[in-house]
């Protein structure tokens, strides 16, 4: 009976933590949606999104979502990353909204804008757009896109960027 007591504390103890450190939504709005996360280096707010397209639908792939980060403890803002469920090639992920084009480099699932500079006029684009396309190589060379609205980005992003400040 001790026995099955401490096992349910143990478990109660670290479900407790897991829940803890589990993303809380702070609104969502439209198709995007702001989060707080405490981690041990401090707070996380973000603002995130899924596509409302994906293609090609034959190329099995986890979740695609855009970010943008906000990470006061680390003097880390608009930080503007994106997953497009695959394992990228070592190429270039792009961005288009309109006219305006943006080249992002890859590590692993990830792609990322290259300075700080090219972040701002990515969010500037964001916050006037209504779509985004984003455009990717999978590790064996496949292309895939993924369409993303832009409706209710400027309020998630406002949201999460108050949040962290």
């Amino acid at each position: 009976m001790k026995i099955k007591i401490l096992i349910l504390i143990t478990f109660c103890f670290f479900a407790s933590s897991v829940f803890a450190n589990a993303p809380k939504s702070s609104g969502k709005y439209k198709n995007w949606e702001s989060f707080t996360l405490m981690t041990n280096d401090g707070k996380v707010c973000f603002a995130q999104t899924k596509p409302v397209k994906r293609a090609p639908a034959a190329i099995k792939r986890k979740d695609s979502r855009i970010f943008v980060t906000f990470r006061p403890n680390e003097n880390i803002k608009d930080e503007i990353s994106i997953t497009s469920g695959h394992l990228y090639k070592n190429s270039t992920v792009s961005a288009k909204s309109g006219k305006s084009n943006f080249s992002f480099f890859s590590q692993g699932d990830f792609a990322w804008l290259l300075d700080e500079n090219e972040e701002k006029k990515f969010i500037k684009t964001m916050k006037r757009a209504t779509d985004l396309m984003i455009k990717g190589k999978t590790k064996d060379g496949a292309e895939t896109t993924d369409h993303y609205s832009m409706m209710g980005f400027t309020k998630a992003y406002n949201t999460a960027k108050k949040t962290c400040s």
